[in-house]
C-alpha cells in the first residue's frame, strides 16, 4: 500500500512527463521556436522578389522623344520632316544633318535624289561603307540596316533609307539615321517619323542625278 508521500512522488512525476511531451508539440508546431509566433515558410525554401526587367541607361528610348518640324531643301525644292525637339542643324541645303547635344546621335537627309532604285542605292551603299567590323543586318524594303565600329567613338549602328515616289523606279530622298547598337528602338522611332512627316515638292521636271 502507497503512503501518501509515495502517492505525492508518483504525481509529481506523471506532472513532468505531461509537462515535456506538450513542450515537445509545441516545438513540433512552432519549427523548434517555442516562441515563435509565424513560422509559415519552411526550411530550404528562400522567397524573393519578382526580377526587374533591365533598362538601358542612357539609350535612345522612343517613349522620351519629342519632335519639331524642320525645313530643309532649296528656295525652289523645299522640304520638311520632324526630327527629335533638340537636335540642331549641323548644316543644311539639300543634305541637311541633325545632331542631338552629346553628338552621339544624328539624323540626316539627302534631297537630291537620284535616277536608281532604292535597292539599287541599297546594294552600292552597302559595298562602299569602308568601317571596321561591318555587319549588315539587313536590306529590306529600300532600307539597309548595319552596325561598325568608329575607331574613336566605338561600336555604331546606321540606318539608311531611301523613299520613292513612283513605285520604287526610282528615288527621292535619302533618309540615314545613326547611333549606337543599344540605340536601335529609338533610332527606327526616330527614321520612322522622319519617313511618316516627310514633305516634299511636287516639280515639273525631273532633274535628279543618275
Amino acid at each position: 500500500m502507497l503512503t501518501p508521500r509515495h502517492q505525492a512522488l508518483l504525481m509529481t512525476l506523471a506532472g513532468m512527463t505531461v509537462g515535456v511531451a506538450v513542450f515537445g508539440a509545441v516545438l513540433a508546431i512552432n519549427g523548434g521556436n517555442p516562441f515563435a509566433t509565424d513560422n509559415r515558410t519552411s526550411v530550404g525554401i528562400v522567397s524573393s522578389a519578382p526580377p526587374k526587367t533591365p533598362t538601358c541607361a542612357g539609350c535612345l528610348e522612343p517613349g522620351s522623344l519629342h519632335y519639331v518640324v524642320q525645313d530643309f531643301g532649296t528656295d525652289d525644292d523645299p522640304v520638311s520632316a520632324e526630327v527629335p525637339a533638340g537636335w540642331k542643324s549641323a548644316q543644311d541645303g539639300t543634305r541637311p544633318k541633325f545632331l542631338d547635344p552629346t553628338g552621339v546621335w544624328q539624323v540626316r537627309f539627302d534631297t537630291r535624289g537620284s535616277k536608281q532604285t532604292p535597292d539599287q542605292l541599297v546594294a552600292g551603299r552597302e559595298h562602299s561603307i569602308d568601317e571596321r567590323d561591318l555587319k549588315v543586318l539587313s536590306r529590306d524594303n529600300g532600307t539597309l540596316v548595319y552596325t561598325y565600329t568608329d575607331q574613336a567613338r566605338g561600336p555604331r549602328m546606321g540606318l539608311s533609307r531611301w523613299i520613292s515616289l513612283d513605285g520604287g523606279k526610282t528615288s527621292a530622298v535619302e533618309i540615314t539615321v545613326g547611333g549606337r547598337p543599344q540605340d536601335e528602338a529609338g533610332l527606327r522611332a526616330v527614321l520612322e517619323q522622319a519617313t511618316d512627316t516627310l514633305k516634299l515638292p511636287v516639280a515639273p521636271g525631273d532633274t535628279r542625278p543618275n
